[in-house]
């Protein structure tokens, strides 16, 4: 896995994120103020959206602008990473303003969505510290991003526990999950489905120490990313 920051020049924090085949350009766009109904808190706001690229597949997909309609899969991914990634943040720290997280889905080989949250915080963590050197921020960036947050899929492939699934075992696995957490081992949100078979309390614990492990490992790119 890597972490390109400054991938493009234009938005306050960039990052290109690696997961093997897969690649996800995220990008923050801060603003000042916050939605209507925000409004008045002294809180800010985060929020994403998730897109894939027409051929970031095996087979051109149509553009959902050109559809007219946004689908239902790209919804969900786009509030899982809003959710992920506001839950490392102290809004009344960001004061009223609001940033935007662009996944866009370049290449895909499975672990999109876990792909896009992992980047999608290093390039919130840069345009935090581009707010806090233009002094926007209500409090230190430190306050305001006080903890990471990093995602990975886990499944079950022949029996077998197995983390970070590309395609092809993806669409194989016996059970299939999405764990997102903090950088201190807190969770996030966990998404699990038995896709081909049941599974009990045991496998369930030994995925989610499986995915655990794999986010800090997550935690430490970040933090090494961030620094350099």
């Amino acid at each position: 896995m890597t972490l390109t920051r400054g991938w493009t020049r234009n938005p306050e924090g960039s990052v290109l994120v690696s997961f093997g085949d897969t690649r996800v350009l995220c990008t923050a766009s801060v603003t000042e103020g916050v939605p209507r109904w925000r409004k008045g808190s002294g809180e800010g706001w985060v929020t994403a959206e998730y897109a894939m690229l027409p051929r970031s597949t095996n087979t051109r997909g149509d553009r959902e602008s050109v559809k007219g309609r946004i689908g239902g899969r790209t919804q969900e991914i786009s509030r899982l990473i809003g959710r992920s990634l506001r839950a490392c943040l102290d809004f009344k720290a960001l004061g009223e303003n609001s940033i935007v997280l662009d996944c866009d889905v370049l290449q895909a080989d499975g672990g999109t969505r876990t792909a896009a949250i992992t980047g999608a915080y290093v390039a919130l963590a840069d345009a935090i510290a581009w707010m806090g050197g233009r002094r926007i921020l209500a409090a230190s960036p430190g306050k305001v991003l006080h903890r990471s947050v990093s995602a990975i899929s886990v499944g079950v492939i022949d029996g077998e526990p197995r983390l970070d699934l590309p395609y092809e075992e993806d669409v194989r696995a016996d059970v299939d999950m999405n764990v997102v957490c903090t950088g201190t081992g807190e969770f996030v949100e966990v998404q699990g489905t038995g896709e081909h078979d049941v599974f009990d309390r045991a496998l369930l614990d030994k995925l989610l120490d499986l995915a655990s492990a794999g986010c800090v490992q997550l935690a430490e790119a970040q933090r090494k990313a961030l620094a350099s």
